[in-house]
């Protein structure tokens, strides 16, 4: 099984000279979709995690499923506004900007070792964004697991520069 051809490109997305890496096709692919959620997890079967944080929207789909397989809990990263309890945040910086992301307070624990999950890193800005806010909260980022990598914006070397292991899957030149 060859996950980068069940990927689907979509050139001039969302504007143009972007390439949008769509995973969605692979997401509906059976066999792809069970191929890359057990890539994502070998390398974290053996190692304490105690849940898995998703980052919205694809990485919930994701982050489900991993948290499946390695039989732990789920942490929703959700855009500012979105949670309905009391929550902690972090802005970051955008191209033209600022976004902010956040948890429940509640969501993780202090001590407690959690795997980041999202579909795509490419500037890293919000996966960075995640693990501040994760590890403000009390928590560890035992790593990071993601699909694809867009390696010329920087996402994996941002990541690393902060002391987290990174895996992805595939990698696109280009963005």
């Amino acid at each position: 099984m060859n996950i980068k051809d069940a990927i689907r490109t979509i050139p001039d997305f969302p504007k143009k000279g972007i390439m949008f890496r769509d995973v969605t096709t692979l997401m509906g692919d059976p066999r792809a979709l069970r191929t890359t959620i057990d890539l994502m997890v070998q390398p974290f079967a053996g190692v304490r995690i105690d849940k898995v944080a998703g980052i919205e929207a694809r990485g919930f789909i994701l982050g489900g499923a991993v948290a499946h397989q390695l039989s732990v809990g789920f942490v929703p990263v959700r855009k500012k506004g979105k949670l309905p309890w009391k929550t902690l945040s972090e802005t970051y910086d955008l191209e033209y900007g600022t976004d902010t992301i956040e948890i429940h307070e509640d969501a993780v624990g202090k001590g407690e070792t959690i795997l980041l999950v999202d579909d795509l890193i490419a500037t890293g800005g919000t996966a960075a964004a995640a693990v501040r806010l994760i590890e403000r909260a009390g928590a560890t980022v035992a790593g990071c697991s993601f699909i694809v990598d867009l390696p010329e914006l920087g996402g994996r070397k941002k990541l690393q520069k902060m002391g987290k292991s990174v895996l992805t899957l595939v990698e696109f030149e280009g963005h």
